[in-house]
Protein backbone atom coordinates (compact mmCIF):
# COMPACT_ATOMS: atom_id res chain seq x y z
CA UNK A 1 0.00 0.00 0.00
CA UNK A 2 0.90 3.53 -0.80
CA UNK A 3 2.13 6.22 1.32
CA UNK A 4 -0.58 8.63 0.79
CA UNK A 5 -1.52 10.45 3.59
CA UNK A 6 0.32 11.41 6.61
CA UNK A 7 -0.46 8.81 9.81
CA UNK A 8 -2.64 10.11 12.48
CA UNK A 9 -2.81 9.21 15.91
CA UNK A 10 -4.78 6.02 16.46
CA UNK A 11 -3.41 4.61 13.15
CA UNK A 12 -1.56 1.52 12.75
CA UNK A 13 1.54 0.95 10.46
CA UNK A 14 2.94 -2.27 9.69
CA UNK A 15 6.98 -1.88 9.15
CA UNK A 16 7.87 -4.93 6.66
CA UNK A 17 11.70 -3.44 6.01
CA UNK A 18 14.98 -4.35 7.22
CA UNK A 19 16.03 -2.73 10.20
CA UNK A 20 18.43 0.48 9.97
CA UNK A 21 18.81 3.95 11.66
CA UNK A 22 15.95 4.92 9.45
CA UNK A 23 13.67 2.48 10.23
CA UNK A 24 14.13 3.39 14.05
CA UNK A 25 13.66 6.90 13.44
CA UNK A 26 10.31 6.01 11.63
CA UNK A 27 9.29 3.98 14.73
CA UNK A 28 10.16 7.18 16.61
CA UNK A 29 8.68 9.35 14.71
CA UNK A 30 5.35 7.43 14.83
CA UNK A 31 4.96 7.44 18.15
CA UNK A 32 5.52 10.62 18.37
CA UNK A 33 2.51 11.38 16.59
CA UNK A 34 0.75 8.45 18.68
CA UNK A 35 0.49 6.22 15.29
CA UNK A 36 1.08 2.83 16.23
CA UNK A 37 4.21 1.08 14.55
CA UNK A 38 3.48 -2.57 13.91
CA UNK A 39 7.02 -4.05 13.71
CA UNK A 40 7.31 -7.42 11.03
CA UNK A 41 9.89 -9.99 10.19
CA UNK A 42 10.40 -8.17 6.52
CA UNK A 43 10.88 -12.06 5.18
CA UNK A 44 7.37 -13.33 6.20
CA UNK A 45 5.93 -15.17 3.08
CA UNK A 46 2.69 -13.49 1.35
CA UNK A 47 0.26 -16.09 3.28
CA UNK A 48 2.04 -15.09 6.60
CA UNK A 49 2.05 -11.06 6.18
CA UNK A 50 -1.76 -11.96 5.32
CA UNK A 51 -2.93 -14.10 8.11
CA UNK A 52 -0.83 -11.76 10.93
CA UNK A 53 -2.10 -8.45 9.15
CA UNK A 54 -5.50 -9.44 9.03
CA UNK A 55 -6.83 -9.18 12.46
CA UNK A 56 -4.72 -5.99 12.78
CA UNK A 57 -6.23 -4.17 9.90
CA UNK A 58 -3.50 -1.76 9.63
CA UNK A 59 -3.62 1.94 8.62
CA UNK A 60 -1.08 1.53 6.27
CA UNK A 61 1.80 -0.94 5.02
CA UNK A 62 5.55 -0.05 4.74
CA UNK A 63 7.24 -2.41 2.46
CA UNK A 64 10.38 -1.03 0.62
CA UNK A 65 13.13 1.80 2.03
CA UNK A 66 11.38 4.29 -0.70
CA UNK A 67 8.04 3.78 1.61
CA UNK A 68 10.17 4.35 4.63
CA UNK A 69 11.75 7.24 3.49
CA UNK A 70 8.08 8.88 2.02
CA UNK A 71 6.86 8.04 5.77
CA UNK A 72 9.81 9.74 7.50
CA UNK A 73 9.37 12.79 5.20
CA UNK A 74 5.62 12.91 5.85
CA UNK A 75 5.89 12.97 9.97
CA UNK A 76 7.51 15.51 12.26
CA UNK A 77 10.61 15.59 14.03
CA UNK A 78 10.78 12.61 17.00
CA UNK A 79 9.65 13.79 20.16
CA UNK A 80 7.75 11.87 23.48
CA UNK A 81 6.50 8.98 21.97
CA UNK A 82 2.85 8.84 23.63
CA UNK A 83 2.86 4.57 22.53
CA UNK A 84 4.73 1.61 22.55
CA UNK A 85 5.22 -0.30 19.20
CA UNK A 86 2.66 -3.30 18.46
CA UNK A 87 4.87 -6.13 18.42
CA UNK A 88 2.59 -9.04 17.65
CA UNK A 89 2.68 -12.71 19.43
CA UNK A 90 1.03 -15.52 17.96
CA UNK A 91 0.45 -17.39 21.55
CA UNK A 92 -0.31 -20.95 21.92
CA UNK A 93 -3.30 -21.18 19.32
CA UNK A 94 -1.41 -19.80 16.40
CA UNK A 95 -3.62 -16.95 16.10
CA UNK A 96 -1.65 -13.91 15.69
CA UNK A 97 -2.11 -11.04 18.41
CA UNK A 98 -1.13 -7.77 18.53
CA UNK A 99 0.19 -5.75 21.96
CA UNK A 100 -1.96 -3.22 22.10
CA UNK A 101 -1.22 -0.32 24.80
CA UNK A 102 -3.42 2.37 23.22
CA UNK A 103 -1.90 5.94 23.37
CA UNK A 104 -0.64 7.41 26.70
CA UNK A 105 -1.42 10.23 28.26
CA UNK A 106 1.96 12.48 28.33
CA UNK A 107 2.59 11.88 31.83
CA UNK A 108 2.09 8.05 31.74
CA UNK A 109 4.52 8.26 28.44
CA UNK A 110 7.09 10.40 30.04
CA UNK A 111 6.91 7.66 32.90
CA UNK A 112 7.24 4.59 30.02
CA UNK A 113 10.52 6.28 28.81
CA UNK A 114 11.86 7.26 32.44
CA UNK A 115 11.39 3.56 33.60
CA UNK A 116 13.85 1.96 30.30
CA UNK A 117 15.94 5.22 30.96
CA UNK A 118 16.83 4.74 34.90
CA UNK A 119 16.70 1.11 35.26
CA UNK A 120 19.52 0.76 32.05
CA UNK A 121 21.18 4.25 32.61
CA UNK A 122 21.03 5.47 29.03
CA UNK A 123 22.67 9.01 28.42
CA UNK A 124 23.98 10.93 25.62
CA UNK A 125 27.40 9.37 26.08
CA UNK A 126 25.97 5.75 24.73
CA UNK A 127 26.23 4.02 21.88
CA UNK A 128 24.03 0.89 21.18
CA UNK A 129 24.81 -2.12 18.87
CA UNK A 130 22.51 -3.38 17.67
CA UNK A 131 22.99 -7.19 16.76
CA UNK A 132 19.32 -8.44 16.72
CA UNK A 133 16.39 -7.86 14.00
CA UNK A 134 14.64 -4.28 14.85
CA UNK A 135 11.09 -6.08 14.38
CA UNK A 136 11.52 -8.05 17.58
CA UNK A 137 10.63 -5.66 21.23
CA UNK A 138 13.87 -5.97 22.75
CA UNK A 139 16.80 -4.49 20.62
CA UNK A 140 14.04 -1.72 18.88
CA UNK A 141 13.51 -1.12 22.98
CA UNK A 142 17.36 -0.74 23.63
CA UNK A 143 17.87 1.14 20.44
CA UNK A 144 15.07 3.79 20.81
CA UNK A 145 15.73 4.46 24.64
CA UNK A 146 19.16 5.00 23.65
CA UNK A 147 18.21 7.68 20.98
CA UNK A 148 15.72 9.20 23.79
CA UNK A 149 18.78 9.89 26.18
CA UNK A 150 20.97 11.85 23.06
CA UNK A 151 22.84 8.33 22.10
CA UNK A 152 23.26 6.88 19.03
CA UNK A 153 22.98 3.42 17.40
CA UNK A 154 24.67 1.53 15.28
CA UNK A 155 22.95 -0.99 13.30
CA UNK A 156 25.87 -3.24 11.52
CA UNK A 157 23.28 -5.46 9.44
CA UNK A 158 22.65 -8.98 9.63
CA UNK A 159 24.36 -11.04 12.65
CA UNK A 160 27.91 -11.36 11.53
CA UNK A 161 30.86 -11.99 14.05
CA UNK A 162 33.39 -10.65 11.60
CA UNK A 163 30.76 -7.58 10.85
CA UNK A 164 30.12 -7.31 15.55
CA UNK A 165 33.93 -7.75 15.88
CA UNK A 166 34.60 -4.61 13.43
CA UNK A 167 32.12 -2.29 14.62
CA UNK A 168 33.20 -3.15 18.12
CA UNK A 169 36.67 -2.04 17.39
CA UNK A 170 35.48 1.43 15.42
CA UNK A 171 32.64 2.45 17.28
CA UNK A 172 33.18 1.55 21.03
CA UNK A 173 29.87 0.68 21.58
CA UNK A 174 28.93 1.32 25.46
CA UNK A 175 25.35 -1.25 24.94
CA UNK A 176 24.62 -4.03 23.70
CA UNK A 177 21.46 -6.23 23.38
CA UNK A 178 21.58 -10.11 22.71
CA UNK A 179 20.44 -13.55 23.02
CA UNK A 180 22.69 -16.34 24.17
CA UNK A 181 22.99 -17.68 20.51
CA UNK A 182 24.85 -14.22 20.04
CA UNK A 183 27.25 -15.09 22.40
CA UNK A 184 28.24 -18.90 21.68
CA UNK A 185 28.82 -17.58 18.07
CA UNK A 186 30.98 -14.48 18.85
CA UNK A 187 32.96 -16.19 21.77
CA UNK A 188 33.72 -19.32 18.97
CA UNK A 189 34.99 -16.79 16.82
CA UNK A 190 36.87 -14.56 18.64
CA UNK A 191 38.52 -17.71 19.66
CA UNK A 192 39.62 -18.42 16.13
CA UNK A 193 40.43 -14.74 15.54
CA UNK A 194 41.38 -13.28 18.74
CA UNK A 195 39.73 -11.17 21.08
CA UNK A 196 38.97 -7.25 20.44
CA UNK A 197 38.93 -4.87 23.53
CA UNK A 198 35.76 -5.10 25.47
CA UNK A 199 36.49 -2.14 27.75
CA UNK A 200 34.15 0.37 26.10
CA UNK A 201 30.85 -1.70 26.85
CA UNK A 202 29.56 -0.40 30.66
CA UNK A 203 25.76 -2.75 29.57
CA UNK A 204 25.67 -5.61 27.73
CA UNK A 205 21.90 -7.42 28.26
CA UNK A 206 20.99 -11.08 27.49
CA UNK A 207 17.65 -12.34 26.73
CA UNK A 208 15.35 -14.40 25.02
CA UNK A 209 16.53 -18.07 25.71
CA UNK A 210 18.13 -19.75 28.64
CA UNK A 211 21.71 -19.14 28.80
CA UNK A 212 24.26 -22.15 29.15
CA UNK A 213 26.05 -21.90 32.48
CA UNK A 214 29.62 -22.08 30.80
CA UNK A 215 28.95 -19.27 28.63
CA UNK A 216 27.16 -17.38 31.17
CA UNK A 217 30.36 -17.93 33.23
CA UNK A 218 32.58 -16.81 29.81
CA UNK A 219 30.31 -13.74 29.53
CA UNK A 220 31.04 -12.56 33.32
CA UNK A 221 34.86 -13.04 32.75
CA UNK A 222 35.30 -11.17 29.63
CA UNK A 223 33.75 -8.37 29.82
CA UNK A 224 34.05 -5.17 32.28
CA UNK A 225 32.94 -6.45 35.79
CA UNK A 226 29.18 -5.27 36.42
CA UNK A 227 28.95 -5.17 33.18
CA UNK A 228 26.80 -7.52 32.45
CA UNK A 229 22.94 -8.12 32.92
CA UNK A 230 20.14 -10.95 32.44
CA UNK A 231 16.47 -9.85 32.10
CA UNK A 232 13.31 -11.95 31.88
CA UNK A 233 10.26 -10.63 29.81
CA UNK A 234 8.11 -11.70 27.04
CA UNK A 235 6.69 -9.63 23.73
CA UNK A 236 3.65 -8.42 26.13
CA UNK A 237 5.68 -6.50 28.63
CA UNK A 238 8.99 -6.93 31.01
CA UNK A 239 8.87 -8.86 34.28
CA UNK A 240 12.47 -9.20 35.77
CA UNK A 241 16.25 -7.97 35.55
CA UNK A 242 19.33 -9.93 36.92
CA UNK A 243 22.89 -8.33 37.49
CA UNK A 244 25.44 -11.64 36.23
CA UNK A 245 27.12 -11.50 39.94
CA UNK A 246 23.08 -12.20 41.43
CA UNK A 247 23.33 -15.18 39.07
CA UNK A 248 26.66 -16.11 39.70
CA UNK A 249 24.87 -16.33 44.04
CA UNK A 250 21.64 -17.54 42.69
CA UNK A 251 22.40 -20.18 39.87
CA UNK A 252 19.45 -20.27 37.46
CA UNK A 253 17.84 -17.01 39.05
CA UNK A 254 16.35 -14.22 36.37
CA UNK A 255 16.54 -11.67 38.95
CA UNK A 256 13.83 -10.08 40.69
CA UNK A 257 10.83 -8.14 39.86
CA UNK A 258 11.76 -4.89 37.80
CA UNK A 259 11.11 -1.63 39.48
CA UNK A 260 7.59 -0.99 40.11
CA UNK A 261 6.74 -4.18 39.08
CA UNK A 262 5.61 -7.24 41.35
CA UNK A 263 5.99 -11.03 40.50
CA UNK A 264 3.05 -13.59 41.66
CA UNK A 265 3.55 -17.46 41.15
CA UNK A 266 -0.03 -19.57 41.44
CA UNK A 267 0.29 -23.04 43.52
CA UNK A 268 0.39 -24.82 39.42
CA UNK A 269 3.67 -22.08 39.23
CA UNK A 270 1.83 -20.03 36.77
CA UNK A 271 3.67 -16.54 36.65
CA UNK A 272 1.63 -13.27 36.96
CA UNK A 273 3.35 -9.91 36.97
CA UNK A 274 1.78 -6.72 38.02
CA UNK A 275 2.77 -3.62 36.31
CA UNK A 276 2.00 -0.14 36.71
CA UNK A 277 -0.71 2.03 34.52
CA UNK A 278 1.70 2.81 31.40
CA UNK A 279 3.14 -0.87 30.76
CA UNK A 280 -0.53 -2.51 30.74
CA UNK A 281 -1.71 -3.61 27.26
CA UNK A 282 -4.96 -5.33 25.44
CA UNK A 283 -4.37 -7.76 22.60
CA UNK A 284 -5.84 -5.45 19.77
CA UNK A 285 -9.42 -6.54 18.87
CA UNK A 286 -9.32 -9.99 20.75
CA UNK A 287 -11.73 -9.18 24.18
CA UNK A 288 -11.37 -12.65 25.14
CA UNK A 289 -7.63 -13.26 25.11
CA UNK A 290 -6.76 -10.27 26.95
CA UNK A 291 -9.77 -11.64 29.39
CA UNK A 292 -7.67 -14.68 29.59
CA UNK A 293 -4.23 -13.14 30.14
CA UNK A 294 -5.09 -10.25 32.84
CA UNK A 295 -6.51 -10.64 36.37
CA UNK A 296 -6.91 -8.36 39.86
CA UNK A 297 -4.74 -8.63 42.48
CA UNK A 298 -3.94 -6.70 46.03
CA UNK A 299 -1.21 -4.62 44.47
CA UNK A 300 -3.28 -4.11 41.36
CA UNK A 301 -3.59 -6.07 37.78
CA UNK A 302 -1.11 -8.41 36.81
CA UNK A 303 -1.03 -10.51 33.53
CA UNK A 304 0.51 -13.47 32.71
CA UNK A 305 1.88 -15.19 29.47
CA UNK A 306 1.21 -18.94 30.88
CA UNK A 307 4.87 -19.20 31.37
CA UNK A 308 5.85 -20.99 34.56
CA UNK A 309 8.28 -20.84 37.91
CA UNK A 310 8.22 -19.94 41.16
CA UNK A 311 9.49 -16.98 43.42
CA UNK A 312 11.61 -17.27 46.48
CA UNK A 313 11.39 -15.59 50.09
CA UNK A 314 13.86 -12.62 48.67
CA UNK A 315 11.74 -12.15 45.61
CA UNK A 316 14.36 -13.77 42.98
CA UNK A 317 12.44 -15.75 40.09
CA UNK A 318 13.20 -19.25 38.70
CA UNK A 319 11.69 -20.40 35.67
CA UNK A 320 10.59 -23.99 35.60
CA UNK A 321 9.36 -23.92 31.95
CA UNK A 322 8.61 -21.90 29.55
CA UNK A 323 5.06 -22.26 27.83
CA UNK A 324 4.70 -26.24 27.05
CA UNK A 325 4.17 -25.72 23.42
CA UNK A 326 6.79 -22.43 23.07
CA UNK A 327 10.10 -23.38 20.83
CA UNK A 328 12.59 -20.88 21.47
CA UNK A 329 15.36 -20.59 18.49
CA UNK A 330 17.89 -18.76 18.46
CA UNK A 331 16.36 -16.35 20.41
CA UNK A 332 13.05 -16.29 17.92
CA UNK A 333 10.15 -17.19 19.49
CA UNK A 334 8.30 -20.15 17.48
CA UNK A 335 4.26 -21.57 18.02
CA UNK A 336 4.26 -24.72 16.78
CA UNK A 337 0.57 -24.45 16.04
CA UNK A 338 1.14 -21.92 13.48
CA UNK A 339 3.47 -24.03 11.59
CA UNK A 340 1.27 -27.09 11.82
CA UNK A 341 -1.40 -25.04 10.22
CA UNK A 342 0.65 -24.02 7.89
CA UNK A 343 2.64 -27.91 7.58
CA UNK A 344 -1.13 -29.46 7.50
CA UNK A 345 -2.07 -27.63 3.88
CA UNK A 346 1.11 -29.64 2.25
CA UNK A 347 -0.18 -32.41 -0.15
CA UNK A 348 0.34 -35.39 1.57
CA UNK A 349 0.10 -34.61 4.98
CA UNK A 350 -2.55 -35.98 7.00
CA UNK A 351 -1.52 -35.17 10.46
CA UNK A 352 1.77 -33.15 11.75
CA UNK A 353 2.66 -32.19 15.77
CA UNK A 354 5.91 -29.32 15.58
CA UNK A 355 8.00 -29.39 18.71
CA UNK A 356 11.14 -28.43 20.03
CA UNK A 357 14.48 -30.28 20.70
CA UNK A 358 17.87 -29.29 22.95
CA UNK A 359 20.47 -27.57 20.19
CA UNK A 360 23.72 -26.75 21.37
CA UNK A 361 23.98 -23.97 18.69
CA UNK A 362 20.60 -22.16 18.87
CA UNK A 363 19.08 -23.53 21.95
CA UNK A 364 16.40 -25.29 20.49
CA UNK A 365 15.94 -26.05 16.96
CA UNK A 366 11.99 -26.74 15.03
CA UNK A 367 11.16 -30.66 14.90
CA UNK A 368 8.25 -32.33 12.93
CA UNK A 369 6.58 -35.29 13.19
CA UNK A 370 4.46 -35.94 10.05
CA UNK A 371 1.70 -38.89 9.03
CA UNK A 372 1.52 -39.09 5.66
CA UNK A 373 2.74 -39.68 1.90
CA UNK A 374 4.91 -36.42 1.69
CA UNK A 375 8.35 -36.86 1.26
CA UNK A 376 11.03 -35.18 3.25
CA UNK A 377 11.64 -33.28 0.36
CA UNK A 378 8.09 -31.86 -0.55
CA UNK A 379 7.76 -30.68 3.21
CA UNK A 380 11.52 -28.65 3.21
CA UNK A 381 10.02 -27.29 -0.15
CA UNK A 382 6.72 -26.45 0.92
CA UNK A 383 8.27 -24.43 3.93
CA UNK A 384 10.65 -22.67 2.45
CA UNK A 385 7.81 -21.13 0.05
CA UNK A 386 5.35 -20.62 3.21
CA UNK A 387 7.23 -19.98 6.70
CA UNK A 388 9.95 -17.06 7.20
CA UNK A 389 13.23 -19.43 8.02
CA UNK A 390 13.00 -19.68 12.11
CA UNK A 391 9.95 -21.85 11.39
CA UNK A 392 10.55 -24.11 9.42
CA UNK A 393 11.22 -27.48 11.00
CA UNK A 394 15.11 -28.69 11.02
CA UNK A 395 14.35 -32.28 11.70
CA UNK A 396 11.52 -34.55 10.03
CA UNK A 397 10.24 -37.60 11.36
CA UNK A 398 7.79 -39.47 10.08
CA UNK A 399 5.36 -41.75 12.38
CA UNK A 400 2.00 -43.76 11.31
CA UNK A 401 0.21 -41.67 14.24
CA UNK A 402 0.99 -39.12 16.66
CA UNK A 403 0.56 -39.79 20.14
CA UNK A 404 -2.43 -38.13 21.60
CA UNK A 405 -4.00 -38.18 24.93
CA UNK A 406 -7.58 -39.27 25.52
CA UNK A 407 -8.93 -35.68 24.46
CA UNK A 408 -7.13 -35.92 21.65
CA UNK A 409 -4.19 -33.57 22.34
CA UNK A 410 -0.50 -34.35 21.12
CA UNK A 411 2.27 -35.40 23.32
CA UNK A 412 4.60 -33.00 22.40
CA UNK A 413 7.00 -33.87 25.02
CA UNK A 414 7.08 -37.18 23.97
CA UNK A 415 7.94 -36.74 20.58
CA UNK A 416 10.61 -34.02 21.87
CA UNK A 417 11.44 -36.72 24.67
CA UNK A 418 11.86 -39.09 21.84
CA UNK A 419 13.47 -37.13 19.52
CA UNK A 420 16.39 -36.22 21.67
CA UNK A 421 17.00 -39.44 22.35
CA UNK A 422 17.27 -40.55 19.06
CA UNK A 423 18.39 -38.04 16.43
CA UNK A 424 17.04 -38.33 13.23
CA UNK A 425 20.09 -36.05 11.97
CA UNK A 426 18.07 -33.89 9.22
CA UNK A 427 19.57 -31.05 10.12
CA UNK A 428 20.04 -28.59 7.17
CA UNK A 429 22.07 -25.67 7.77
CA UNK A 430 21.07 -23.76 4.60
CA UNK A 431 17.69 -23.66 7.01
CA UNK A 432 18.86 -22.40 9.82
CA UNK A 433 17.89 -18.65 10.68
CA UNK A 434 20.02 -15.68 10.28
CA UNK A 435 19.59 -13.56 13.48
Amino acid sequence: MSVLVTPERGDRVALLVPGSPDYVDAVWRLLTVGALPIPLDPRLTPAERERILGPLDPTLVIEDDAALQVLRGLLPPPGLPLARPMHCTSGTTGVPKGVYSGVLKPALAEALVAEERDLWGFGPDDVNLVLSPLYHSAPLRFALGTLLAGGRIVVPGPFDPAAVTAAIATERPSTMFCVPTHLQRLFSHWDDVGWPDLSCFRLVAHAGAPCPTEVKRRLVEEFPAGSTWEFYGSTEGQFTACRSEEWLERPGTVGRARPGRRMIADDDGTLWCVVPEFARFTYYAAPEKTAEAWRDTPWGPAFTVGDLGRVDDDGYVYLDGRREDLVISGGVNVYPAEVEQVLGTCPGVEDVAVFGVPDTQWGQRVCACVVGTASEDDLRAFARAELAPPKRPKDYRFVAELPRTLTGKVLRRRLADDAAASPAGHSHAGDQQAN
